[in-house]
Order: structure tokens, then C-alpha cells, then sequence
């Protein structure tokens, strides 16, 4: 990518995605334990996220159609917008935590289990696509094409399952908002 900034040494930008793949996580999990009404937001947050996740399973789609065509300037267009909404969503995630207390999923039946496994698996895999999408993003960003595209053939299929199922997680909790 052809960028004023230059790319951080290979051991740099592993200590620093290690660091961040690390933290991310653990913040978020750490939300459980603080107040809920910390902040006083009057926010719908989980229509935001559902708009969220589905402009960036959009982008995604976008993107790797890009670069099916060889347009590799829209496709780093297009992946640039789907990290920073999914920034977006992070930053707006820890704030809706702050701000509100969780709502609990009332679905009885087979919608039950259905939903449980919707939602752990978004939040494991939401978990691995950090490390993934920072490492996919450096390779590009050093020029390394070749193990950009090397980890991009899973990065992409897993963002867009926790992009996708995010929208989904909002349409089962939707009743009980």
C-alpha cells in the first residue's frame, strides 16, 4: 500500500497485534463486571451494531469482488471502511456495555439452542478475527502480498460469519429489546 506511513519492523507489529489481540478481548469480557449505568447514553445501540455488521458484511462482499476483478484500489477502499466500521463497533460495543444493562435472550424451544450457538460462536470467532484482520491488514500494508493473501483466504470467511451473524444476533434478541 502506497502510504506516507511506513510499516512498523515484523517483530514490532506482531508484539503490537499480540498486545492488541489480547486486550480487545479482555476488555470486553471485563465489561460483565462493571456497572451498566456507568455512562447515561439514550442510545438504540443494538439497531446501530445490526447496521454495523451489516454494512460490513456488504463491504466485505464488496471487497472480495474487488479483488476477484483485479481492482485493487477499490478493494483496499472497500476493506479500509469494513476495518474502520468494525473499529466503530468496537469503540460503540464498550459503550453500550457502560451504558446499558445486557438483555437477556427470552426465545423458548428450539430457537433456544439455536440462538446459543449463534451467539458463541460470533463471540469466539469475533475474537479471532483480531489478530487475523490486523496480520491480513500489515501484509498488505508491508507490501507482502503473497502471505496477504495467504491469511486473507481466512480472514475474509470468518469476518463475514461474525459480520453476518451480528445482524442475526439482532433479529433473535430483537423481541426482547
Amino acid at each position: 500500500m502506497n502510504s506516507s506511513w511506513s510499516a512498523p519492523s515484523e517483530k514490532t507489529a506482531t508484539l503490537l497485534i499480540t498486545i492488541v489481540s489480547i486486550v480487545v478481548p479482555v476488555l470486553v469480557a471485563a465489561l460483565m463486571y462493571f456497572p451498566s449505568n456507568l455512562l447515561q447514553l439514550d442510545l438504540n445501540f443494538p439497531l446501530f451494531h445490526a447496521w454495523i455488521n451489516g454494512i460490513t458484511a456488504v463491504l466485505l462482499g464488496v471487497g472480495f469482488y474487488f479483488i476477484m476483478q483485479r481492482m485493487i484500489a477499490y478493494h483496499r477502499m472497500a476493506m479500509i471502511s469494513a476495518f474502520s466500521l468494525s473499529v466503530l463497533f468496537l469503540v460503540s460495543y464498550v459503550l453500550s456495555k457502560l451504558s446499558h444493562p445486557p438483555t437477556p435472550f427470552g426465545g423458548e424451544g428450539w430457537i433456544r439452542p439455536f440462538y446459543f450457538a449463534i451467539l458463541i460462536s460470533h463471540i469466539v470467532l469475533a475474537a479471532v478475527i483480531v489478530p487475523m484482520a490486523l496480520f491480513t491488514i500489515y501484509r498488505s500494508w508491508t507490501g507482502d502480498f503473497q502471505k496477504h493473501k495467504k491469511i486473507a483466504r481466512w480472514t475474509f470467511p470468518i469476518w463475514m460469519y461474525v459480520a453476518v451473524t451480528g445482524v442475526l444476533v439482532y433479529i433473535l434478541m430483537s423481541p426482547y429489546y
